[in-house]
């Protein structure tokens, strides 16, 4: 089976595509219409041949809010329908994920903390599990925060893991980031849990204190997922333009914009081609999906088919691609996208 390219929860490439159901609670929301949302985004990902997607982390709005229980119930409410979405999923062959928000902090000092997070991975998993997908469909996670004592926050992490319920077990992977937690601290949290691990090749760039060397420790974490299940991996590229930020003047109050050099934390809005390229290159025996966390969403991605065909057809077929048909797409397209979208993607 070719190997999948995904991108995150925003469609920017056709207007109109909402990802979930955003009302606030007083319009009373519901896990129902987010699925409604969801089955137009699979209209798109379908037309345009895209295998690989993450669905928004708030698809059952206010699910976990713990005063609102008039919400609590949308997962068996809403059955019939996660059912059926699942089931067009596996007829379509889309791999989908999870990536819960930053809010959702396994390591916490605060155990209120750390129960509301795993209830939060409670719903998002039996969404998961009602849609009856297959372990490919995961829930991706970071190590959480540092708070001053970076062994005492994998302590805590590996504390929770072993309270949390087998089904969230099942379905957590695990992923490195580029400013607390390194390739080599969560191949230490693997190592006492057996948490399936993701590999983020900007991050791993951006935060390796202990010199690990890539190719090896790319390896290291696609052996943490178990035979017949095909891992995945993060791929970005990170933003080289210059950053424009605002400033009061402290005396004037008057606000100015000022430049400001990049962050190579930050992701570009599409993929580095050249790059790209050479990363496939020196890992041609890896069988691996790659989700692509660029700003441009579904547009990195048609881009980057392009790319492969263009100046790599020879990799296109490692992903079921035609070269004739990608390169029948403009790379200089026009599209048009509104502001909404553009902020969607942009956070």
């Amino acid at each position: 089976m070719s190997l999948r390219l995904g991108f995150p929860v925003t469609v920017i490439g056709q207007a109109g595509l909402k990802s979930s159901d955003t009302r606030r609670w007083q319009s009373n929301p519901h896990l129902k219409t987010s699925l409604e949302h969801l089955h137009r985004i699979f209209d798109y990902l379908e037309a345009n041949d895209i295998s690989m997607y993450r669905m928004a982390s708030d698809l059952a709005p206010y699910a976990t809010h713990p005063d609102m229980p008039q919400f609590h119930g949308q997962l068996k409410e809403s059955r019939k329908e996660l059912k059926a979405i699942g089931e067009r999923a596996r007829k379509m062959n889309l791999r989908l994920s999870f990536h819960p928000s930053q809010y959702i902090v396994l390591n916490s000092p605060n155990a209120d903390l750390r129960e509301r997070s795993v209830w939060d991975l409670r719903v998002q998993g039996e969404i998961l599990d009602r849609m009856e997908l297959g372990p490919e469909a995961v829930m991706v996670i970071h190590a959480g925060g540092a708070y001053g004592d970076l062994p005492s926050g994998i302590d805590r992490w590996c504390a929770t893991w072993e309270q949390m319920p087998q089904a969230v077990r099942d379905r957590l992977v695990l992923e490195h980031d580029d400013i607390r937690y390194s390739a080599a601290n969560v191949l230490d949290i693997h190592e006492r849990t057996g948490v399936r691990l993701i590999f983020d090749v900007q991050h791993f760039w951006c935060l390796n204190p202990e010199g690990l060397e890539l190719d090896s420790t790319l390896r290291r974490f696609l052996g943490t997922w178990p035979t017949g299940v095909r891992p995945k991996i993060h791929y970005s590229s990170p933003r080289t333009e210059m950053r424009e930020v605002e400033r009061k003047n402290p005396k004037t109050g008057r606000k100015k914009v000022v430049l400001q050099q990049p962050i190579w934390t930050g992701h570009a809005d599409f993929v580095h081609p050249f790059d790209f390229i050479n990363f496939l290159r020196s890992h041609l025996d890896l069988e691996a999906d790659i989700m692509l966390e660029a700003k441009a969403k579904d547009l990195a991605l048609l881009r980057l088919r392009h790319d492969l065909a263009r100046y790599a057809p020879d990799l296109a077929p490692l992903f079921g691609l035609q070269v004739a048909n990608e390169l029948a797409r403009p790379e200089d397209e026009e599209i048009e996208i509104d502001a909404e979208q553009m902020q969607a993607a942009a956070s």
